[in-house]
């Protein structure tokens, strides 16, 4: 079948994963470090946060796209979904009803998915919670959607004002969440050895009472800007 034929209302279940050794390099490092390697980018809208801001997941990314006010590919989605999965949803980030819920992430978390990241809304925070699946949302919203469709699974999306193809590594925590191309992640992770070097001189560097680097008045007067004393 010609997969152009169904625009709109078509699922692909073959799809590229990153290495587990690949996802392994992003599991203990902060979203900031990451998107700093990634050439200061990658970062989704800053409202995309986790109902729990404990929550971190790293996982590599099945895209959905759903129509608004509707839920029904996502099922499937969570049909076809491997461990370490992450599911990210767009419904054109409409705020008039939730995407998911408890029972939803339920089935995630056995399934044992990284995590589900969506630029609409969702519901029932106190029973996500519980289930203790990292779930990052734009909002919530106790009206629940319809099962009609349309909507696609693993065709490239843009969540977040960010695109994203199926198999790109998604990092999430308190600070939102960064996408990494998957054929950018090789060169993100060997900036990340760079970056994580430099974080950690300049927090030793504050630890020793040298608060103000050089490099600012040497910028500055590099700009031409005038101190008045």
């Amino acid at each position: 079948m010609n997969p152009q034929a169904n625009i709109g209302f078509r699922v692909n279940t073959k799809i590229k994963r990153p290495d587990p050794d690949l996802l392994n390099a992003f599991s203990d490092l902060p979203t900031g470090n990451i998107c700093d390697a990634n050439g200061r980018m990658g970062a989704m809208d800053y409202h995309i946060k986790p109902l729990n801001p404990k929550w971190h997941f790293v996982g590599s990314a099945i895209t959905v796209r759903a129509r608004p006010v509707d839920n029904l590919i996502v099922y499937k989605a969570l049909s076809i979904a491997q461990p370490g999965d992450v599911l990210v949803i767009t419904n054109d980030s409409s705020t008039t009803a939730s995407i998911f819920g408890e029972h939803v992430a339920s089935i995630a978390k056995a399934k044992g998915l990284s995590g589900m990241v969506t630029d609409g809304l969702v519901r029932d925070v106190v029973g996500m919670c519980a289930v203790d699946l990292p779930v990052f949302c734009r909002g919530v919203s106790p009206n629940a959607p319809f099962k009609d469709g349309p909507g696609e699974i693993n065709f490239p999306i843009s969540c977040g004002n960010i695109p994203i193809n199926p198999g790109d590594i998604l990092v999430g925590d308190a600070d939102g969440v960064v996408v990494v191309s998957l054929e950018d992640a090789l060169v993100v992770v060997k900036n990340l050895e760079q970056i994580v070097a430099k974080e950690k001189k300049m927090a030793e560097t504050i630890a020793t009472g040298d608060l103000i680097p050089a490099w600012v008045d040497e910028l500055l007067k590099e700009k031409g800007v005038q101190i008045l004393e």
